[in-house]
């Protein structure tokens, strides 16, 4: 016999258990809002229409710009670094080289991949283009839409949260006038959100994905300790050509120690004492 909270419990989820069964076999047997012709006046206006941003990255839609049938291949300089990723692994595994070359052709082709050039990487390292395609789609590092010369993204992690990553993120979209992953008309900024970026201690910041000089001048860098004062002062340095000093943008502090100096370890660490395990 069950004590009573048990019984009282055990007939709460029954009802819950018996009225979403009755729900679901409603919408089952209801008829779909959404007819035929609304499906082909969706068809016809997918390809003018604006993709959502929370799903702008995560499918594809050809377009005159990103199609399997264009022609797409590393540059001399890029094959020359193709060969010499692959010669990590056996040459019974080129597709552990997936990743790599999904990267240098993001940096090849300005910050994005487009499905040519993921073909390219699937006859390279001979696998079905699915292949490649399931690894650009399940990371977020790979960009499967244009985006800007300069990319900045925001890290919206807690801890960025709470020492006001929103605010910068408004500030960056307000000072530029687009929305997130927009890119903006001169195509020199587009805005993302990036998940910790393990600097936690320098909270809040951003990383600048550089793509202005091709493959071989990419760089990528961290600007910590922000203020929107600050990030705005960023985006008009790189506008004007200019490098901003990477890491914390405290004056005060240097890399991740605190704001006026060390408080502690002001001299050389004392080395852990030495045990004798034979004497043990």
């Amino acid at each position: 016999m069950l004590p009573p909270a048990a019984r009282l419990a055990a007939r709460r989820l029954l009802r819950l258990a018996s009225s979403s069964a009755s729900e679901a076999a409603a919408r089952r047997l209801a008829p779909s809002p959404i007819g035929a012709s609304s499906y082909a006046a969706a068809a016809r206006g997918s390809a003018s229409s604006a993709r959502l941003f929370s799903t702008a990255l995560n499918y594809h839609i050809d377009s005159p710009e990103n199609k399997p049938d264009m022609k797409w291949e590393f540059t001399e300089a890029n094959m020359k670094k193709v060969k010499e990723i692959l010669s990590h692994y056996p040459s019974n595994y080129k597709q552990s080289g997936i990743i790599p070359l999904l990267d240098l052709a993001q940096q090849q082709h300005g910050g994005w991949v487009p499905v040519a050039a993921m073909d390219a990487i699937a006859k390279i390292v001979e696998v079905a283009p699915i292949r490649v395609y399931e690894v650009a789609t399940f990371y977020t590092m790979f960009n499967r839409t244009k985006v800007g010369k300069y990319h900045l993204l925001v890290c919206g992690t807690t801890p960025c949260m709470i020492r006001g990553s929103r605010e910068i993120e408004d500030t960056l979209l307000e000072h530029l006038g687009v929305k997130r992953n927009e890119v903006t008309s001169d195509g020199l900024f587009s805005v993302g959100e990036m998940e910790c970026m393990g600097c936690c201690v320098n909270a809040p910041m951003i990383a600048v994905a550089d793509y202005s000089k091709g493959s071989e001048g990419y760089t990528y860098n961290y600007y910590e300790d922000l203020t929107p004062k600050r990030v705005v002062e960023i985006v008009e340095m790189l506008r004007r050509g200019e490098t901003p000093p990477r890491g914390t943008q405290h004056p005060e502090r240097k890399n991740c120690g605190p704001a006026g100096g060390n408080t502690t370890l002001h001299g050389e660490p004392k080395p852990p004492p030495c045990r004798d395990l034979d004497a043990c």
